[in-house]
């Protein structure tokens, strides 16, 4: 599994600072926090594809090169707006027919899909494309932006099983960005707490949620787990 170090990623808005953090990314991180607290920055930032009038400060280190659509993927939050919907399925893959039945294959997608319009598929369906299009490339790295929201529980348990298989199978590492603590907690090992930001907590998924050190990681796991509880 690859270990990506990333010392300092600071961006800012004239003398405004907007985010100032560093984290690693061994295994599987979840990134949580609010909305506003830095998520879709980080994730932009990583990707390369800031607004140019950001001030950027970005040190990093990792085994590999760092290459968007190629060794960084991203799966976005929403496929209905990531697919055209007037092209078929199979034109947005990018890929051989062949290498695209058998990624439709790993994410037990029937193939014939690959033949319809986003429109004909499911949210659910839907959002297996869009991961079978960010590992085309077999990335080094996944970012994952929110990729369960609009799911039903049964989809969204599903996709918690499908992701950590192939997380097995294809050795990559992942960042989750979310704000939805409870399925951090199924996908992730580790996980920082992001808030105006900076990261005010880090640390094991496990050791995190049975003795968060924050008030604001604690109201957190409490909107989450209330009523739900643990789930490992």
């Amino acid at each position: 599994m690859n270990c990506i170090h990333i010392d300092r990623l600071k961006i800012a808005h004239k003398d405004t600072r907007l985010v100032d953090i560093s984290f690693e990314i061994r295994r599987s991180l979840a990134l949580v926090g609010e909305s506003g607290s830095g998520k879709s920055l980080t994730l932009k930032a990583l990707l390369g594809i800031l607004d140019p009038t950001l001030e950027v400060l970005f040190e990093k280190r990792s085994d590999f090169e760092w290459k968007r659509g190629q060794t960084l993927s991203l799966v976005p939050q929403n496929p209905f707006t990531a697919l055209s919907p007037l092209t078929r399925i199979k034109d947005q893959m990018f890929l051989s027919h062949e290498r695209s039945r058998e990624l439709f294959a790993l994410l037990d997608l029937d193939e014939i899909l690959l033949e319809r319009f986003p429109p004909e598929l499911s949210g659910g369906q839907l959002q297996r494309v869009v991961v079978a299009i960010a590992l085309g490339s077999n990335p080094k790295l996944l970012l994952l932006d929110e990729p369960t929201t609009g799911l039903d529980p049964s989809s969204k348990e599903a996709m918690i099983t499908l992701l950590k298989t192939l997380q097995e199978s294809m050795e990559f590492s992942m960042l989750f960005v979310t704000h939805d603590m409870s399925v951090a907690s199924a996908l992730c090992e580790d996980i920082c707490i992001l808030r105006n930001g900076l990261v005010i907590e880090a640390g094991k998924m496990a050791d995190v949620i049975a003795s968060p050190k924050e008030g604001y990681t604690q109201a957190l796991i409490n909107a989450e787990f209330k009523t739900r509880g643990f789930r490992n």
